[in-house]
């Protein structure tokens, strides 16, 4: 674990993991459940530092059935998935609490939206800067270095900061 940046607190049987516990990996994703032999085994749930979860039973470390909760609460279904379809666009927030007033649309379902540094756009995962072509966390941790194809994608559709779309400029 001090190779990868993991640690754990639980159960040991014979020196290995096993039993309950929790396991955060480097990411700060945590999994909070029961162990095999160093594996996820049974029954848990990980935790990703953007407030979702997914709640599995695990074979060897393989997630064999389970549930993903958006950090809204949305539940994805794999299966008559009616949420954002044609129909309807609304955001689960929208949905539950009902349209807000007029004024700055809902760009993203977190409530208030994330804000984004000046010349980065927000793809999903943390930000990408268009002049470094870098990728960090949402601490601002680097992931990755975006490929010419990652880097279109970001620029096509992924949402850049609310003062830029606008063109709206603090005083100074």
């Amino acid at each position: 674990m001090e190779v990868t940046g993991s640690t754990y607190l639980g159960d040991y049987v014979h020196g290995r993991i096993e039993g309950k516990g929790r396991y955060t990996l480097p990411t700060e994703t945590k999994y909070n459940g029961t162990m095999k032999d160093g594996m996820f085994h049974g029954k848990g749930t990980l935790y990703f530092p953007n407030r979702s979860k997914y709640e599995g039973i695990w074979d060897c470390g393989i997630s064999k059935e389970g549930k993903y909760t958006f950090a809204d609460g949305l539940e994805f279904k794999d299966k008559k998935w009616h949420y954002c379809d044609g129909y309807d666009r609304r955001f689960y927030t929208e949905i539950c609490s009902g349209l807000k007033p007029a004024g700055i649309s809902q760009l993203t379902n977190l409530d208030p939206p994330r804000t984004i540094p000046q010349g980065c756009y927000d793809c999903g995962d943390g930000f990408y800067n268009t002049n470094t072509r870098v990728v960090t966390d949402y601490k601002l941790r680097f992931l990755r270095n975006a490929d010419d194809d990652e880097h279109e994608w970001i620029i096509r559709t992924c949402r850049k900061g609310w003062d830029e779309i606008t063109g709206f400029k603090p005083k100074q």
